[in-house]
């Protein structure tokens, strides 16, 4: 099995841009202590929420799912942190963990530790606690990312028409794809080799039912 967010494992990192104020933010890329996969953390409808965003080795299936129909899902773009709720008076979230080496589900918390670690702890029933540190490798994911998607694009339709009869053909188009390229930018999820893009738009998130 290619990809691991299990229990037992520390490893540590830096992210050396980052600054003291981002260290309660989840939020971003990280990589699983065994290094086999990033998990992508991100803010959506209130939770917070985890999917696979990079394999090292590609084309993973969730082959030990007790479901026999998601035995041959990929595992790129699973969801894998499952609405994760602040803690009160605290920088932890808890909610669900799923562990793809066991295809189970467990309770579980996460916690910024300075600007480039983020600690999971997931224990069975109350008991047989376990946890690992993940190093960030990308920056973090604006609030609300799927909202902040959705509101550039009428802003960036609208630009065009107006644009369009003054200056010559050309100008729309440069308009156009400014608020793009800022807003791919903006999110932290930009990359030619990146297929997973914004997880609030999964269907397993964005169809979550609280």
């Amino acid at each position: 099995m290619r990809l691991a967010i299990f229990t037992g494992i520390i490893l540590a990192g830096s992210y050396a841009s980052l600054t003291p104020a981002l260290a309660a933010d989840p939020t971003g890329d990280w990589r699983v202590a065994d290094g086999v996969a990033n998990i992508r953390v991100a803010q959506c409808n209130g939770s917070m929420w985890g999917a696979v965003s990079w394999e090292k080795q590609p084309g993973g299936r969730d082959e030990n799912n007790p479901d026999v129909s998601k035995k041959n899902r990929p595992t790129l773009g699973m969801v894998t942190l499952i609405n994760m709720k602040k803690t009160a008076g605290a920088d932890q979230w808890e909610g669900q963990v799923y562990n793809a080496k066991d295809g189970q589900m467990y309770s579980a918390t996460i916690t910024p530790v300075g600007t480039d670690q983020l600690e999971i702890k997931g224990c069975v029933l109350g008991f047989l606690c376990g946890g690992e540190t993940w190093t960030r490798v990308g920056p973090p994911i604006p609030l609300s990312t799927a909202n902040a998607m959705a509101k550039s694009a009428p802003k960036s339709t609208a630009a065009a028409p107006k644009a369009a009869p003054a200056p010559s053909t050309a100008a729309p188009a440069t308009t156009t794809a400014a608020p793009k390229s800022a807003a791919a930018t903006k999110s932290g999820q930009k990359g030619p080799a990146d297929t997973v893009g914004d997880i609030c738009l999964l269907p397993e998130i964005a169809g979550f039912a609280h």
